[in-house]
């Protein structure tokens, strides 16, 4: 009678035990899972640090080729303003006439040139006039309407050149008969569209009351202090100076130091 309770006992034991050993089981089970899983994360992290490894190194690599192509670009800005410089100076004895009629000059330009152009600015050459090399700009046109075609004269001589291209500025327009003759230095593509960017500006300079000039190839010096003269006292002289403000903010104006500007 006394054995039967024990050997339940016994019984239900040894099934706990067996229980707990298929937990063990599934645990040992689960664990091995687990590593597995580690093991690969492991991996994959590895994979990301070579990546991460190749790819600063690539970055490297562009940075470096940034700043060789930001030294290019530099040198290269410096040697395309050289390029413009040196195109400016193989022309300076280069004079653009404008205004001047088709056909008007005949057969020789030359010989036409020579005898006008000390007529209309009042200058008396000695020696005379000689011309490299004459042309004007262009295909010529079949209809013979619509503005001529500029000239461009090459003097040998650059004395003579810079005597004409000043007394065109203190005369203004030249007169040929009923025809308004223009003469001008003749510059390069950039420098003509640097000398553009100013023309907007000169009238506002001109409200403000601001001298200024125009220099070669392509730099305005001016005055950079607003004055009231005489158009109104302190209401104007605050009117010009809110307006210089927005001027100096529109325009790369230098208010203090060297009063140049020289346009992008």
């Amino acid at each position: 009678m006394e054995e039967g309770p024990q050997a339940a006992s016994m019984d239900r034991i040894l099934q706990e035990i067996s229980a707990v050993g298929r937990k063990l089981e599934g645990m040992d089970s689960a664990m091995l899972a687990l590593t597995a899983e580690t093991r690969s994360m492991r991996l994959e992290t590895a994979g990301f640090q070579s990546q991460i490894s190749g790819l600063d190194q690539r970055v490297a690599t562009v940075e470096t080729q940034v700043a060789s192509w930001t030294d290019n670009g530099q040198e290269l800005m410096h040697l395309r303003s050289k390029l413009t410089d040196l195109e400016d100076r193989s022309r300076r004895n280069n004079i653009r006439l404008m205004g001047l009629l088709e056909g008007i000059e005949g057969t020789d330009l030359t010989s036409f040139l020579r005898d006008t152009l000390p007529k209309i600015t009042w200058i008396t050459f000695d020696p005379p006039l000689e011309f490299e090399r004459l042309h004007r700009l262009g295909p010529k046109k079949q209809d013979g309407n619509g503005r001529p075609r500029s000239i461009i004269a090459c003097l040998l001589r650059h004395g003579q050149a810079w005597q004409l291209l000043q007394a065109a500025r203190a005369q203004g327009p030249l007169k040929l008969g009923t025809t308004e003759i223009r003469l001008s230095a003749d510059f390069s593509k950039e420098t003509v569209d640097r000398r553009r960017a100013f023309i907007s500006l000169r009238p506002r300079l001109r409200y403000l009351d601001v001298k200024y000039g125009l220099f070669e190839p392509a730099r305005i010096a001016c005055d950079a202090r607003p004055t009231t003269m005489d158009r109104g006292g302190k209401a104007a002289t605050i009117r010009k100076r809110r307006a210089w403000g927005t001027l100096s903010r529109g325009y790369p104006i230098e208010q203090s130091g060297e009063p140049y500007l020289e346009s992008d």
